[in-house]
């Protein structure tokens, strides 16, 4: 009887082929794990298709070759795409045809249906003369693997002709998620076994339930004395109460200092086990208070581990397209990010609403983690302008098709509902918060009034009047002028994005110890103190903007209700020596209209609701989805979805940002011990970047280039990482008041001319 031919998935050194793994059972095992990744969207049937089908073009007979030898690369991926379009026909032809999107894209990334991008269009693959460029398949895997006798969109799944095509490209993502984060699972856990390692572990971290025990604990200390006190207790107990509620969309309306960020982590461990979800999401706006959140989480559960961060400001390098496969492990987890296998997901708007329409491997791969789970969108006024509709659309989705619940948790509510007028907008959105206008008006500690115009030095001298004080511009260079007018008198202090993390958290300790011991302290900053930093002046001067800006601008005013309401002002004046950016030109030109009406209560739920529906008025439908993200889908199919396309065009921040590495002390040459120990790791181990965050500064590229050419930055581990991670070497360039400044990056030190 002849023996039957084994076939391999990955390979060893071992040319015995004992230690290699068999194509059936990585194929059985990543169908295995996928069916069981999308079991909290009701998709088991569809992952298992993608799962068993992705490595079908591995039974080639020069594919088993490649293993053997350094013979070069070979598309196995397409193969499984072209079987399942040929074994499904009638009504599962559509639903075969999506799968095949993940299963041809779990190496490349997904592809367009037609008139690919950068990738070959899936479309091309499959036509007759590149199938029969492959290598021929061999009909071993009908032998080996069994397909599912039938294909099911998920159980539940509701399919609107408004939306349908938005809709079947969100579910190929999630399919390509399960898939990717099998396959990357499974080859990890192959090489483990060959260096007798134990498998990689799996759903880490303390359970829902104990959790919400830690954090009851850290709640029953609070004080209940005081009106502030005695108010949060209310929100929060009321808001909990409210945790039963059937899944779906969810609103937080609490006013600055009412104790939103802990009453929405509360309601989201409640409604979470009350309905069987699997973890909690908190989606904050801006990467420089995702630490300072995660933290506060951290100590209120009590556990390190429970917490994941996910940000990275550092860009993921591609690895060679040549590595053999048998070392293909090493390529995929250098290439993963996190795939918030964790209880609570701490992470920023771009992280999540990115990932939800991306195309590669490494950004989809934790997208199946967002099914079945409580997602906080923390300030959500700030989600993006130019992708708002697109991001709306994919909210509401997400609580009807994946069953997830999303909270909008902010002082100042974005009108996005359909009864306010947003075009195709949110319905059925339930209040958690009890009675929102008069919890505004108990929780009020400050006046809002417009001032008119104030130059520079009429600025400055209100500056100089106040004791305790802070300005807010919009722009850095305004920001510096401002300070150097200020910076003779006592506890003058300056804050911009062009400081590290560590640094600027030293000069707010600093801003903090003045305020409490009742010091001078005049604060002039950039708009990054409104992303939820917790100081308290009595007087905040704010230089015209949106009324969101604004109304945040006013949370750092009396935020304790430290001062009577009417001794603590928020002074909104225009400033005529400095031009706005243009978009905030736009908020602006709305707010001066707002203004007019609410002149009483600039603050109020009605004027905050008027200001954003006519923002959005005013810029209109095609504004709110700039890429036409919506537009393309609008008249798309199963076989032409713009995958790749779309991807391309939903960027959250469109300007090229730069990350430098400051390894110094502010004002010094003294290098910063934690920071020359992550570096020296960081050749053998990239988790290492992660201690680098609070040390980074972004920066335009012209700057980039300028600092890059005066031999002022230079490259870290280039031979590994290319210009991924780079360091300052001239302290010089790096000002304890100002942060990094590259005008004369030429300058050196003296000493560097000493031959």
């Amino acid at each position: 009887m002849e023996e039957k031919r084994r076939f391999y998935a990955h390979s060893t050194s071992n040319p015995s082929k004992s230690d290699w793994q068999s194509l059936k059972e990585h194929l059985e095992e990543v169908g295995r794990r996928a069916a069981e990744k999308a079991d909290a969207f009701g998709g088991s049937v569809v992952a298992r298709a993608a799962g068993v089908t992705h490595d079908v073009g591995k039974y080639t007979e020069k594919f088993q070759e490649r293993l053997e030898g350094e013979i070069p690369r070979v598309d196995h991926a397409t193969w499984g795409a072209w079987l399942l379009r040929e074994r499904y026909k009638g009504p599962d032809k559509g639903l075969a045809a999506l799968i095949g999107y993940a299963v041809a894209g779990h190496h490349a990334g997904l592809a367009n249906g037609v008139n690919g991008d950068k990738r070959s269009s899936l479309g091309d693959r499959l036509r007759p003369d590149y199938l029969q460029s492959l290598p021929p398949l061999l009909p071993d895997w009908e032998r080996e693997i069994r397909l599912p006798g039938q294909l099911a969109l998920p159980d539940g799944f509701q399919l609107r002709k408004d939306r349908g095509a938005f809709q079947l490209s969100l579910l190929v993502r999630m399919i390509f998620s399960c898939l990717v984060d099998a396959d990357f699972i499974d080859t990890d856990n192959f090489f483990r076994r060959v260096e007798d390692r134990p498998p990689r572990e799996e759903s880490a971290g303390p359970s829902l339930e104990a959790l919400r025990e830690r954090l009851d604990a850290h709640l029953s200390g609070f004080s209940a004395d005081g009106e502030v006190n005695r108010i949060r207790a209310d929100v929060l107990a009321h808001v909990r109460g409210k945790a039963k509620e059937d899944r779906g969309l969810f609103s937080l309306t609490v006013p600055t200092g009412g104790g939103k960020t802990l009453a929405s982590l509360a309601f989201a461990l409640d409604h979470a086990i009350a309905h069987g979800l699997r973890r909690v999401i908190y989606v904050i706006p801006f990467t420089s208070i995702v630490e300072q959140t995660a933290q506060v989480f951290r100590e209120a559960l009590g556990d390190e581990g429970a917490v994941l961060e996910h940000h990275s400001a550092f860009v993921e390098t591609p690895a060679p397209k040549d590595d053999p496969d048998r070392y293909q492990s090493e390529r995929k987890l250098r290439l993963a990010m996190e795939n918030w296998d964790a209880p609570i997901i701490v992470t920023t708007a771009v992280q999540f609403f990115e990932s939800l329409f991306a195309d590669r491997s490494s950004r989809c791969r934790k997208l199946h983690h967002i099914a079945g789970s409580v997602v906080i969108l923390d300030e959500a006024q700030t989600l993006p302008m130019d992708l708002l509709r697109p991001c709306v659309t994919l909210i509401d989705e997400l609580a009807l098709n994946y069953r997830a619940s999303l909270v909008l948790c902010t002082a100042t509510q974005p009108a996005l509902g359909k009864e306010q007028g947003f075009k195709d907008g949110l319905e059925n959105v339930r209040e958690l918060a009890p009675h929102p206008r008069q919890l505004y008006r108990d929780l009020r500690r400050v006046r809002v009034r417009h001032v008119g115009i104030l130059s520079d030095r009429a600025l400055a001298e209100h500056m100089r009047e106040r004791e305790q004080v802070l300005c807010i511009v919009n722009n850095r260079r305004h920001a510096r002028h401002l300070f150097d007018a200020i910076a003779d008198q006592p506890g003058a202090c300056h804050l911009t994005t062009l400081m590290y993390a560590r640094h600027r958290s030293g000069v707010l300790a600093e801003v903090r110890r003045r305020l409490k011991d009742g010091l001078p302290c005049r604060l002039v900053s950039t708009s990054l103190i409104e992303a939820g930093v917790d100081v308290s002046f009595p007087t905040v001067m704010r230089v015209e903007a949106g009324l969101d800006s604004i109304a945040q601008a006013a949370g750092r005013c009396n935020r304790n209700k430290e001062w009577p309401v009417e001794a603590s002002e928020t002074l909104i004046f225009e400033a005529p020596d400095w031009q706005p950016p243009t978009e905030v030109k736009q908020f602006a030109d709305v707010f001066r209209n707002i203004e007019a009406k609410h002149r009483d209560d600039l603050l109020a739920l009605d004027a905050i609701e008027a200001y954003f529906q006519e923002l959005y008025w005013r810029l209109g439908e095609q504004k709110l989805d700039d890429g036409d993200l919506l537009g393309l889908l609008k008249n798309a199919g199963v076989d032409n979805l713009p995958l790749e396309t779309l991807a391309a065009r939903f960027r959250i921040i469109q300007t090229t940002m730069r990350p430098i590495i400051v390894p110094f002390d502010p004002g010094s040459d003294r290098r910063i011990a934690e920071v020359d120990e992550a570096l020296e790791k960081l050749p053998f181990a990239p988790g290492v970047a992660r201690k680098l965050q609070p040390y980074l500064v972004q920066v335009p590229e012209n700057a980039y280039k300028a600092l890059w050419q005066a031999h002022a930055i230079e490259p870290v581990a280039p031979e590994r990482y290319g210009e991924q991670f780079v360091q300052l070497m001239n302290p010089r360039l790096y000002d304890a008041r100002f942060g990094l400044h590259w005008d004369n990056p030429q300058f050196l030190d003296t000493e560097t001319l000493i031959v």
